[in-house]
Order: C-alpha cells, then structure tokens, then sequence
C-alpha cells in the first residue's frame, strides 16, 4: 500500500488569509484505480511491466461480466472489487462486482433511470476507504457502505443547493456528470448554483462545510455546472479545487470555498466536459464546440492570484470535446476536433504542435488514458489503439474493435493491476495487458 495525496488545484486568495492545509491522505493500493481518471485524476496508471504493443487480436480477454445496465460511467477499482453505475429496468443504481471474474456483489438504487438519447449516468463512483461516493444524473450524492452497498447518507443538488446544469437556448442538457472529490474530511461537488457553484460536505455524515458564491465570470458558455470533475491544486502554496463550469474554469479555496479566480474564455454555451490538467502554477483547459485550448498560469498579486493567459489555441489548433487530456513529461495528448478525437500532442509550456490530426482507423470522438508508456486511445466506435507516449512522432503498436458496440463507446479506459478495464454500456471487459517476463 502507499499512500495518495488527494494532489492537484488552484488559487486567488488575498495573502492575509493564505493558510497552510494539512495535506489529505487516502490509503490506496499501487494495482488500483479508486476514482475518476485514476490516483491524481490525471488519467495516467502508475503500473510498469505492461504490453508494449499489442498482437493483431489484441490482448487476451481474462472476463467478459454483464447485467450493469446502460450508460457511460467508467469504473473504480479498488482491492478486491469494481464499481460502476448503471441505469437499470426500475432505476439507476451504483454496482459492485468482483475484480477476479466480475461477478455481480451488490447494486443499490440511487435513482430514476434516463431514458434520453444516449442513455444512462456518466459519473465514475469514487472509492475512499469502507466507503464509495456516487452522483447520479438527477443529482442524488450518495455515500454507501463498500461491502454492503448499504445507504449511509444521501444529498441532492437541485434540492438541497439549487443546483443546475449549463443549459444554451436551443441546446441539450446531459444531466449532471461529474465524479464526486475525496479531500480528507470532506466530498467535494458541483451544484452550479450562483450561490453554490461547489459544495464541500463532511464526508461521513453529508453535513455542509461551505459553499461557493461565483461572480460573473464573462459572456462566454451558459450558466450553471459543466460536465467536468473538480481537481485540487497547490499553486502559490494556497490549496484550491479547481473546477470547469459552465461559465469558465474557476479556483476556489480549500479551507472556506471563497471563489479566488475565473477564466472565461475557454468555455462554450453547449458543455464543458473535459476535466483540466494541473501542472504547479498552471492550469490547462480545453473544450469543444468550436472553442479551443488555454494555457493559464496563476500569478501573485497584491490582492493574492490571478489567473493569467499564457497562450490561447484556436479550434483548428485544439479542441477537446470530452475524451480528456493527458500530460506526460511536458506534453499534452489527446483526441482533438468536435467528436474527431484525432491524436494530437502539444508542447505545454508554449502551445506548439509536435505532431496531430493523425487519421487513424477509429471515429468519432476519443477518450485516453496512460500507463507505462502508451496512450490507451478508444474511439467512438469502439476501437482501441495504443500509442506510444513521445513527442517525436505518432507511432501506434496496436489495436482491437471492443465487442457488442451498439452505443457510442465513450467510458473511459482504466488500467489496473495488469488489465485494461472497458466498460461497454450492459458489459464490463478485462483484458490482460501484463508483460510476460
């Protein structure tokens, strides 16, 4: 076991009320995923001793489970089983299975089921000791017991917060999404309220600690929560949550939930999905829809920080629409154009192309995550392709069509313990990934 910083964030904070935090501390072990994008919420796995490439089949299936309902909400994993949510017949419940075969634990309802489009919830549950935290798409916060799936407290956001999701005239609502943050005492979440735009509640009994007052951050994007998750940052030594709203990207103290600083311009009027990357001083964020890429940095001021522009990219630069972002070694990767999800890698610290818009064989939009070298792309359609993570050149050492795709395949890749977890609406695939010595 080691131990996990809840690491990551943002600031803006008058130097007067700069508090030093105790950094939250959550056990995990090194083999598991216990939440949305992994450890850091980076998307990257810390695993070594995987496949390099991949055989023209793919890699071996160790399992195949069913019955977890529609949907596209990744998984957690963490010691012996898996969480996901899933809208089934009656409603839409939190799930857990067995790591070793996928064989179904418990499942326990948290609300009505979604009967839109593309149906189903897109939040991933977040694994904090005995306990898990799930957000369902009608706003329901529950915390249950891990072994049980027992009930221990319920919240919901339009009810209790007035909470509300970013909504265009003329456009689509996808409900809320976001993956519920563990931050030592507490859960952070995004009502996207004016009056609470992010919550932190006591984690063991649901009990409000704070709520964030935003101000108008610009004329971009539509008011209320975007689909992104909260980050944690520690840039100017001041411990902020660091969100993507409907209105912009946003920081806000740790300790009180004071708002400290927004970022507008980023942000589109339909959703704002990808969650930002943090690196120190800087934030980058990027969104779809015609919009493009920032780079931000947060600079002290006499009133505390301030979030500067470094570098804006235009939409045909970058443009993530909600496959993620991965930072590697001084690089961003990902897919990039409105549901293009072409491999792209930028050079962070000043924006410029080392390589992109490659056309490979996939479509549709592409969702990434990283582990011991390799970008694990998987497409719309259901292709996975593995990439090698360098800026000198896109060089792709594999793939494989996942099976039964009836759905647009979105669910992020999770890889754990030697496998590559893919979740695939009704079904859960485990694939083994491990490098034979």
């Amino acid at each position: 076991m080691f131990k996990l910083l809840a690491k990551l964030g943002f600031f803006l904070v008058a130097p007067a009320a700069a508090v030093v935090l105790c950094l939250c501390v959550t056990e995990v072990g090194a083999a598991d995923w216990p939440q949305w994008r992994g450890q850091h919420r980076d998307g990257k796995s810390p695993e070594t001793g995987l496949l390099q490439s991949w055989p023209e089949e793919g890699p071996p299936m160790a399992w195949r489970a069913e019955g977890l309902g529609g949907g596209f909400s990744s998984v957690a994993v963490v010691g012996d089983r898996i969480y996901t949510l899933g809208d089934l017949g009656d409603g839409q419940y939190a799930i857990a299975v067995k790591r070793a075969d996928g064989a179904m634990v418990w499942k326990t309802k948290i609300g009505p089921t979604w009967e839109d489009k593309y149906l189903g919830p897109r939040s991933t549950p977040t694994v904090d000791g005995n306990r898990v935290y799930v957000l369902g798409t009608e706003g329901d916060l529950f915390c249950l017991d891990a072994a049980s799936g027992k009930k221990i407290w319920s919240r919901n956001l339009p009810k209790d917060f007035g909470g509300t999701m970013m909504k265009a005239k003329g456009t689509y609502e996808w409900k809320f999404s976001e993956s519920p943050l563990i931050d030592g005492d507490r859960v952070v979440v995004t009502p996207g309220a004016q009056n609470a735009a992010l919550v932190a509640l006591e984690k063991k009994n649901g009990k409000e600690i704070w709520r964030t007052t935003i101000p108008d951050l610009g004329e971009r994007g539509a008011d209320g929560a975007g689909y992104s998750s909260v980050v944690v940052s520690e840039a100017g030594g001041i411990r902020q949550y660091v969100q993507f709203l409907g209105r912009g990207v946003i920081g806000v103290e740790a300790k009180t939930g004071k708002f400290l600083w927004g970022y507008n311009p980023v942000a589109n009027d339909v959703a704002n999905i990808a969650t930002p990357l943090i690196d120190g001083e800087f934030v980058f964020a990027s969104s779809g829809y015609g919009t493009g890429s920032a780079l931000i940095k947060l600079a002290s001021t006499d009133a505390g920080l301030a979030a500067e522009e470094v570098y804006f990219l235009d939409p045909e630069t970058m443009q993530n629409h909600h496959g993620g972002l991965i930072l590697h070694e001084g690089y961003v990767y990902t897919g990039t154009g409105h549901n293009k999800g072409f491999p792209l890698c930028v050079k962070m610290a000043d924006g410029e192309v080392a390589w992109g818009k490659i056309r490979n064989e996939g479509q549709g939009s592409a969702a990434v995550s990283y582990a011991d070298g390799r970008l694990y792309f998987r497409y719309q359609d259901g292709l996975m392709v593995l990439v090698e993570a360098t800026p000198a050149g896109y060089n792709e050492v594999g793939s494989f069509m996942i099976p039964d795709v009836k759905q647009p395949s979105w669910a992020h890749p999770v890889i754990a313990d030697g496998k590559l977890y893919l979740r695939e609406q009704d079904n859960l695939f485990c694939y083994d990934i491990s490098r034979s010595e």
